[in-house]
C-alpha cells in the first residue's frame, strides 16, 4: 500500500479502499499433504488465515458462498481505472480471491484498463512454498482463465529463470518487466520507493513494452 501511495502522489491520482463483496466469505483451499503421515489425500483447509499457513500443497482455493456479488463501487473503480495493479501479497489468500468474484472478474477482463501484476519476491512459507515465479503465474491462470494481463513486475534477482517466466507471463497475454525492488534489508520485503519508481516507469510507458527492459 505503501508504493501505491506514494506513486498515487507522484501522478497525481486519487483514491479509496473498497471491498470485493458486501457478503461474508469464506475462503476454502484444497490442500494435498496437509497431514504429513497421508501425502497423497486432499483435504479441505478453511479461513483465510488458516489458507495462509497451512501446510501441505495447496491445489485450489474458492469462495464460500461462490459466485458472491461484487461491490460495485469496486466494479466502476475497476471499468473507470488506466492501470490495475494485482499483488504483491498472499497468493492463494489475497491476490487470487480477487478473481473469485465473477462480476469483479469479468470488469477485470473488459476494462479498457491495462493490467500489471507484481510477483512476490519469495515463496511464502506454507502458502506458496517451493513455488517458482513462474509457477505462481500459472496458478493464477488456472482459476482465472480468461483474464489476460498487459505486463508482470518481478524482481530481477527473485528470477533464476528469466526465459521460463517470460514463457508463462505470455501465456497471460504479458511481458516481463525487471526491476529492482526489494528492500535492501535481508527479509524478503518490497521497497516502497522501489516499487512505486517501477509502477511510475511502467504506467509512463502507457503499455510499449518490449520482452525485456
Amino acid at each position: 500500500m505503501q508504493a501505491l501511495d506514494l506513486v498515487g502522489r507522484l501522478l497525481g491520482a486519487h483514491g479509496r479502499v473498497l471491498p470485493m463483496s458486501a457478503v461474508p466469505l469464506e475462503l476454502q483451499a484444497l490442500v494435498r499433504g496437509h497431514d504429513p503421515q497421508r501425502p497423497d489425500d486432499v483435504v479441505t483447509v478453511r479461513g483465510q488465515a488458516t489458507v495462509a499457513l497451512t501446510p501441505g500443497e495447496v491445489q485450489s482455493v474458492h469462495l464460500v458462498p461462490s459466485g458472491p456479488p461484487a461491490v460495485p463501487e469496486a466494479v466502476a473503480a475497476v471499468l473507470d481505472a488506466d492501470w490495475v495493479v494485482l499483488g504483491p501479497g498472499s497468493w492463494f489468500s489475497s491476490v487470487i480471491p480477487h478473481l473469485l468474484v465473477p462480476e469483479l472478474l469479468d470488469a477485470l477482463v473488459v476494462t479498457k484498463a491495462r493490467k500489471v501484476l507484481s510477483l512476490n519476491l519469495a515463496p511464502q512459507p506454507g502458502e506458496t512454498d517451493g513455488f517458482s515465479p513462474q509457477r505462481h503465474l500459472e496458478v493464477l491462470g488456472r482459476h482465472a482463465p480468461k483474464l489476460a494481463l498487459d505486463v508482470v513486475l518481478a524482481d530481477e534477482a527473485a528470477v533464476p529463470d528469466r526465459d521460463s517466466l517470460a514463457d508463462a507471463a505470455q501465456r497471460l497475454g504479458a511481458a516481463v518487466e525487471l526491476a529492482p525492488v526489494a528492500s535492501p534489508d535481508d527479509v524478503p520485503i518490497h521497497d516502497p520507493e522501489l516499487l512505486a519508481a517501477a509502477y511510475d516507469r511502467i504506467f509512463r510507458m502507457h503499455g510499449r513494452i518490449g520482452p525485456w527492459r
